[in-house]
């Protein structure tokens, strides 16, 4: 048995997994979620700001105690969307390793697409899966597009457009709630970088959706109307293409309160999860399926595979 961790720090949250490789299998220790917003405003502004770098800073001193009670072999943090935009991203980079010991990753959106694509062919069934496969990750800066092959792993495309449920929020849903136009022009947005996107990954064959990241997973629990967040029903839970539009429509109705008080909803998520929703509301539409299947499992299960495989 050997243990390893795995950090994600994307533009919204700051992300653990602790797992046990044992004969190629994955256990998971601990998995949890810091909302940091570290990617606070970099939109409009191209920088981080000293308060969403001292969030940050402080969940990672937390993740570097646990990491260290934990006795894990190997630990790698990987860096996305908003260190990818961030033009005084050195300072990230030098207080992480300060205060982790390591320093973090700044990944390619190609590379956290790839990640994403490992972590979910092989911590969803078998049986619910049909290739072509197409994994969507919508983060708070990004979203990756990456289909491919369930039973081989083969990739045979990919792309990250600069779209996601914190960006779409700052840029345009400002109101509480947000306005019709508002709404258009998020969905004019959206709609300009999926022509890109699917210029780049052919999705008409597609016979399976896989969505991973909050947005998704969120939307999944509301579908079920769970009483709180539950991970396991969560996962493998396959919503449908009119679940997604009902559950967006009612998003973007709601005023911040009112999302706050649903009993799935993560504090962290309350003022960004109808930006989150309505692209996948958005790519949903241009699928020749008409069902997402949630998971939890993802670009930290992608990690962990990557590392154990580099360390054996």
């Amino acid at each position: 048995m050997t243990r390893y961790a795995a950090i994600d720090c994307g533009t919204n949250a700051i992300r653990l997994l602790v797992a046990d490789v044992i004969d190629g299998r994955l256990t998971q220790v601990d998995r949890r979620m810091i909302t940091v917003r570290l990617g606070e405003g970099i939109d409009t502004t191209g920088e981080f700001t000293q308060a969403a770098l001292e969030r940050t800073f402080a969940a990672v001193e937390e993740y570097a105690r646990d990491i260290s009670r934990y006795g894990v072999r190997a630990t790698r943090m990987v860096a996305t969307s908003a260190a990818r935009d961030a033009r005084n991203a050195q300072v990230f980079i030098d207080g992480v390793r300060d205060r982790l010991g390591i320093e973090p990753e700044v990944v390619p959106g190609t590379e956290e697409a790839e990640l994403s694509f490992l972590g979910a062919i092989r911590g969803i069934s078998e049986s619910l899966l049909e290739s072509p496969v197409l994994i969507s990750d919508i983060g708070g800066g990004s979203t990756e597009f990456v289909v491919g092959d369930a039973r081989s792993g083969v990739i045979t495309s990919m792309c990250s457009i600069d779209i996601g449920c914190v960006r779409m929020t700052e840029r345009h849903l400002h109101d509480d709630p947000p306005t019709a136009d508002q709404i258009a022009q998020t969905v004019a947005t959206i709609d300009r970088a999926l022509d890109q996107a699917f210029v780049q990954v052919d999705v008409r064959d597609v016979q399976t959706f896989i969505g991973l990241a909050g947005s998704v997973t969120t939307v999944a629990a509301l579908a079920q109307e769970l009483p709180a967040y539950d991970a396991d029903a969560i996962h493998g839970f396959l919503v449908s293409a009119s679940q997604v539009e009902r559950i967006t429509d009612r998003l973007l109705g709601m005023t911040r309160a009112e999302r706050a008080a649903e009993p799935v909803m993560h504090p962290g998520r309350v003022d960004v999860i109808a930006g989150g929703a309505l692209v996948l509301r958005q790519i949903m539409r241009r699928l020749p399926i008409s069902f997402v299947l949630a998971s939890e499992a993802d670009l930290l299960d992608g990690i962990v595979y990557r590392l154990s495989a580099a360390v054996a």
